[in-house]
């Protein structure tokens, strides 16, 4: 017969089956936003596309991907997270099967879209599913193992997908940056109902129909244009997009707020942004990203068009960033012990320093020096985002009521992906602007250190930020669950 003592020691010891389970299927989801980089030439030559058309397939992806996160999340509360991470999955690994055989350009376009928005549908479950599953010290060790996923997805996506094209398998080419994802998702769809547990929070809520199109409408009068603007040369409908998204988005706040006055079910709950560690933290999350979404994209564009790099090489140089990012990702925990939140503030001005060291350096080097010499800059950053990834989300989410976890997440994902977006817009302006239409081989270090002067502006805000999130309640440690909740994820990162 099993002690009571045995029974509270193996309570202690939660199983991590789900953890890994949601977190490879969410790697894959955020994988695809970066890997599809470097398959473009590819696809460009083989599919006989445009330019406009080959960045759609990228456009594609980004935008379906923001636009539906917040719908996704709150279908999430409504219908469980597990069966909707089920359904993303699902449709994200037929999506990808399409994408791999696909006959024609627009073919891939639309497979992407739909990859899109699978991937809206399952991105939001996998915090919403940690947060249910996993308490106390056990949650902020999940949190943990989140941040290091969402961190190597980025740096490792031009890595893997050089890889795949430079091993050509059977001849596939760029197919096997989409085709990696059928046997990773069937395999994952099998494990899901064996090992994440069904939860119910919001059984019975209808959805917000209304809600719904006005959020989807606002969200993409906005992200369209940021991801298209810049390489139509920002038509008239561009900004006439971004200024109607205004008005669309103050109605679709007042919507929301009316719905809560009646005690109804709006997309989503109003009563999340009372909470001020949620608010900050989301505006953290989407300033983080700002920097973050820019420096990767304009550091491949320095590397691949600017001094003549191949993409696998390229993405080699990115393993300095992801060795500083892994290193510190394992000490997060014990910083965040002893300094609490202020161990994002740390990291987001280690990263500040690392970009701007890296921009310093390109200004000395050119196009002709040793590229090796961003190395250290590269690892700075690297170890700052580490100390970062799972610290502002935890303490982002540490104060919601689990039955708006899915919700709570859809919106910080949301933030996350129209930060990158007005991130590359916004640098983009200076790096191409510098450029101009017909750019010289020289005047690439130019424009990228010019950019890295801008986005090194945005972790230092984050620190700032990071100054008005609520101080964890040190006397509320010792109790129960909702103690825990209380003290804050960040503080539970221990050990």
């Amino acid at each position: 017969m099993t002690s009571p003592q045995t029974a509270d020691r193996a309570a202690d010891r939660p199983s991590w089956a789900p953890l890994a389970v949601v977190l490879i299927g969410g790697f894959i989801a955020f994988l695809d936003f970066f890997i599809a980089n470097v398959a473009i030439p590819s696809i460009q030559s083989d599919l006989g596309a445009s330019a406009p058309e080959t960045e759609l397939v990228m456009v594609g992806y980004g935008a379906a991907l923001c636009v539906g996160l917040i719908t996704g999340g709150r279908m999430g509360d409504i219908f469980g997270p597990r069966r909707m991470f089920l359904i993303g999955l699902a449709l994200f690994t037929v999506a990808s099967a399409a994408c791999g055989f696909a006959p024609s350009i627009w073919f891939l376009i639309v497979a992407r879209v739909i990859q899109g928005l699978s991937s809206a549908l399952l991105a939001p479950q996998v915090l919403a599913i940690v947060s249910h599953v996993y308490t106390g010290e056990a949650r902020g060790r999940a949190f943990s193992a989140y941040g290091l996923m969402l961190g190597l997805s980025g740096l490792c996506g031009q890595l893997i997908g050089g890889a795949l094209i430079a091993l050509d398998v059977a001849g596939l080419d760029w197919r096997t940056v989409f085709l990696i994802n059928i046997p990773i998702g069937l395999v994952i769809l099998a494990l899901t109902p064996r090992t994440v547990p069904d939860i119910r929070t919001a059984s019975g809520t209808k959805l917000d129909l209304a809600g719904v199109a006005l959020a989807t409408v606002s969200l993409a009068a906005v992200v369209v244009p940021l991801l298209e603007g810049r390489e139509q040369g920002w038509p008239l409908w561009a900004w006439l997009s971004l200024i109607a998204s205004v008005p669309l988005f103050a109605l679709f706040i007042t919507h929301q707020r009316r719905l809560a006055a009646r005690n109804a079910a709006p997309l989503i709950d109003p009563g999340l942004f009372h909470e001020r560690g949620f608010t900050v933290g989301v505006t953290a999350y989407f300033v983080y990203f700002m920097s973050m979404g820019s420096f990767f994209l304009l550091f491949a564009i320095y590397m691949q068009e600017g001094r003549g790099w191949d993409p696998l090489p390229s993405g080699l140089l990115f393993t300095t960033m992801s060795a500083g990012f892994f290193g510190s990702s394992f000490l997060a925990g014990k910083i965040a012990a002893r300094i609490g939140n202020q161990v994002i503030a740390l990291g987001a001005g280690l990263v500040a320093v690392g970009y701007g060291t890296v921009g310093l350096i390109v200004a000395q080097l050119g196009t002709d020096g040793t590229a090796g010499w961003v190395a250290p800059g590269l690892l700075v950053a690297g170890f700052g985002m580490g100390l970062v990834a799972a610290p502002l989300p935890a303490a982002a989410l540490a104060g919601v009521d689990p039955q708006h976890a899915s919700s709570a997440s859809g919106v910080l994902s949301t933030a996350m992906e129209g930060g990158a977006a007005l991130g590359v817009s916004l640098v983009g302006l200076v790096f191409f602007g510098t450029l101009g239409n017909s750019p010289a081989l020289d005047g690439y270090p130019k424009a990228f250190y010019l950019s890295i002067a801008v986005i090194v502006v945005f972790p230092v805000i984050v620190t700032l930020l990071v100054q008005a999130l609520p101080k964890p309640d040190p006397a509320a440690a010792g109790g129960s669950q909702g103690s825990d909740d209380e003290v804050g994820a960040v503080e539970q990162l221990v050990h």
